[in-house]
């Protein structure tokens, strides 16, 4: 694996806006980053794209557990979500996809930081972006992105024919984001209707979610997280299941950043797994001279505080950590050239088919962290 330093193409910032990355420079920063790109090999691939569909399957044998056990308190889990969690796991409701965030040193094995299972974005530069930039700068080369295709195969397999889709009006990230899912649903043969979160209704006479013509949402895909959804007003009338949600119920057992130790203490010293407790006296031994606390529901870094020997090292602000804390031991996250990449291998329909790249200066990604594309040969 390599960082190698580029000169980005001219008119970058037009190229990456035609296919749909209109958030490259929020605030004037950098977030799309083609001044650099990361040269793995094929092994490297095949050790990220095995480690993530290893992950996958010790994460749904998690999710099993959680409710044969009834953990739902040490994720955090509203008591009133609970046995609707477990009605959607039991229907085996359709997941299109989620992300997870690895570690990985040349020469060591990935190691799980978190599943982003339910909302999960930097989708468009992954899948898109990334790609037409590999076909103009390293036509040659080849890269870890069948993120697309799998996408609209995933879209077919549902045999829907409508569905109603839509985040937060107020993110151009979300926005953009919803717009490229709903292509491929759309390239799927499905009939899209755009609607905002802000924007569902319900109709109290038919028991049901409507949009603004007061047609009934069968199904909605929404990137808007659950324990959001169950916190806002409607939380009462997602207990009559009259509406089916992409991603399902049951990923808010996933997206948790409770389902760390879980992990931790059902598969012990797994080679992709990193040292999990609910306190951090649980770690091991070798483990609490440095570890990282991280709230079970924080997004994009927020609240995380790296640790050593007990003091804290570094730390981001946010407005996460009422939910509970998880503890993990720190990860042996690489540096090349003072820049920590984290690599983000997207699940698509229960596949890894697809890789992001992320780095920051600092060992915490946050959400100004950059995108570097990559390729391998």
């Amino acid at each position: 694996m390599k960082r190698l330093k580029l000169t980005p193409r001219d008119q970058w910032q037009a190229k990456v806006e035609e296919v749909g990355l209109t958030f490259h420079s929020p605030d004037g920063q950098v977030y799309w980053d083609e001044s650099a790109a990361y040269a793995l090999t094929s092994r490297e691939v095949d050790e990220l794209e095995k480690a993530a569909n290893t992950l996958h399957e010790l994460c749904l044998k998690a999710a099993q557990h959680i409710i044969d056990e009834e953990l739902f308190d040490q994720l955090a889990i509203p008591p009133g979500a609970a046995p609707f969690i477990v009605n959607s796991w039991s229907r085996d409701e359709f997941s299109l996809y989620g992300r997870f965030d690895l570690a990985y040193s040349p020469g060591q094995s990935p190691k799980l930081l978190e599943y982003n299972a339910d909302t999960p974005t930097s989708l468009v530069e992954a899948a898109v972006a990334q790609w037409f930039w590999l076909e103009e700068v390293r036509p040659n080369a080849d890269q870890f992105n069948s993120i697309h295709e799998r996408l609209i195969d995933a879209w077919k397999s549902t045999q829907l024919t409508r569905i109603h889709m839509g985040g937060l009006r107020s993110s151009l990230e979300d926005e953009q984001t919803v717009l490229y899912i709903a292509d491929t649903a759309h390239q799927a043969g499905i009939n899209i209707k755009q609607l905002a979160i802000e924007d569902v209704g319900f109709d109290n006479d038919r028991k049901t979610f409507v949009d603004l013509e007061n047609e009934p949402l069968n199904t909605y895909f929404k990137l808007f997280p659950w324990e959001w959804m169950w916190g806002s007003d409607y939380a009462e009338h997602l207990k009559l299941e009259r509406c089916r949600f992409i991603e399902p119920m049951w990923k808010m057992l996933l997206s948790n950043k409770g389902i760390l130790p879980i992990l931790w203490k059902l598969f012990p010293e797994h080679p992709n797994l990193l040292p999990a407790a609910f306190k951090p006296e649980e770690l091991p031994a070798l483990s609490r001279s440095n570890y990282v606390r991280k709230p079970k529901l924080s997004r994009e870094g927020a609240n995380v505080s790296i640790f050593s020997h007990g003091q804290p090292i570094a730390t981001t602000g946010g407005e996460y950590g009422e939910e509970g804390y998880i503890y993990q031991a720190l990860a042996p996250i690489p540096a090349f050239d003072g820049n920590h990449p984290v690599f983000g291998v997207w699940i698509i329909n229960h596949e890894a088919c697809g890789l992001g790249i992320r780095e920051d200066t600092s060992l915490i990604t946050g959400n100004q962290s950059r995108f570097i594309p990559h390729y391998f040969e």
